[in-house]
């Protein structure tokens, strides 16, 4: 039987062209507020931002069968965006204003398997380290039982934003 899913999004240059004028933490909590538009990735994949703070970003996500893969369980990539939306936004929550990031690189390791029937699930972000060009951070993919489903760690560079 066929399946469908309709979503919505709003203009990402709206939401780009915040990015820079706020730090990052009064940027994250302007979205988490609903005063900053989402990007359109979280309508896609229907996650969304639960919390923030200095260094720590959660998002939280109700895995669908829009989400599987081949074998009947939640694709790869679907961990792998929640895990760098949480290390990136944590970080991002440390950048000051006039200051942006982007991810060098991430390492995921998977640990269990995630279905429709694992229930809402966390991606929870925290800064480990940062300097003036770099930041380390981690994240974790837990259950509603916090079992841990994947991990990550993300290296992101931080740069003046140009003016926009």
């Amino acid at each position: 039987m066929k399946r469908s899913r309709t979503f919505v999004w709003e203009d990402p240059r709206e939401t780009a062209a915040a990015v820079g004028r706020l730090s990052g933490l009064a940027f994250l909590e302007e979205m988490l507020a609903g005063r900053v538009p989402h990007p359109p990735i979280m309508a896609m994949l229907g996650f969304g931002l639960e919390e923030v703070a200095a260094g720590h970003a959660v998002f939280a996500l109700e895995p669908g069968e829009e989400h599987y893969n081949p074998i009947g369980s939640v694709h790869g990539g679907v961990y792998a965006t929640l895990l760098d939306s949480a290390a990136g936004c944590a970080v991002h929550s440390i950048v000051p204003e006039g200051m942006g990031y982007t991810s060098l690189d991430l390492t995921v390791k998977f640990l269990r398997p995630m279905t429709v029937d694992t229930g809402k699930i966390r991606a929870v972000g925290k800064v480990l380290s940062h300097g003036r060009r770099t930041a380390l951070a981690q994240a974790e993919l837990l259950d509603g039982d916090d079992r841990l489903l994947a991990h990550a760690t993300s290296s992101c560079m931080l740069f003046p934003m140009p003016p926009r």
